[in-house]
């Protein structure tokens, strides 16, 4: 697993150097935190969750462009991430806030990473 940062903001290390899709995961570290600063309110974790699925409908329309990538798997982590996280209500808990923030470094520095330069 990836050591979460302290505070919680998106840095150069997560850069997968496609300016959409570091703006929109640096949007996913914003709004995770939003849910972290403000766990009862439903507006923010809504924001939050619209931001997600926007993000992963444009990065899968991009990585189905790489031949050698895998877009089942990668489809399938999301898809997972989706049945997890869809199900989380205000007020958000801190393991919940802990989930997600694990899950997306790890899915950036693990997952993402491999389309990098591939783009």
């Amino acid at each position: 697993m990836a050591p979460i940062p302290e505070p919680f903001k998106w840095d150069e290390s997560f850069a997968v150097f496609y300016q959409q899709i570091d703006d929109e995961h640096k949007g996913l570290f914003d709004g995770i935190f939003a849910v972290h600063a403000s766990p009862g309110d439903a507006a923010v974790l809504d924001s939050l969750k619209g931001k997600v699925v926007a993000h992963f409908t444009y990065e899968e329309g991009q990585y189905e462009k790489v031949a050698d990538h895998d877009v089942a798997g990668h489809k399938a982590k999301h898809a997972e991430f989706l049945k997890a996280a869809g199900g989380i209500n205000t007020p958000v808990s801190t393991d919940q806030v802990i989930f997600m923030k694990q899950w997306l470094v790890d899915h950036i520095t693990n997952t993402d990473f491999t389309y990098k330069g591939k783009l």
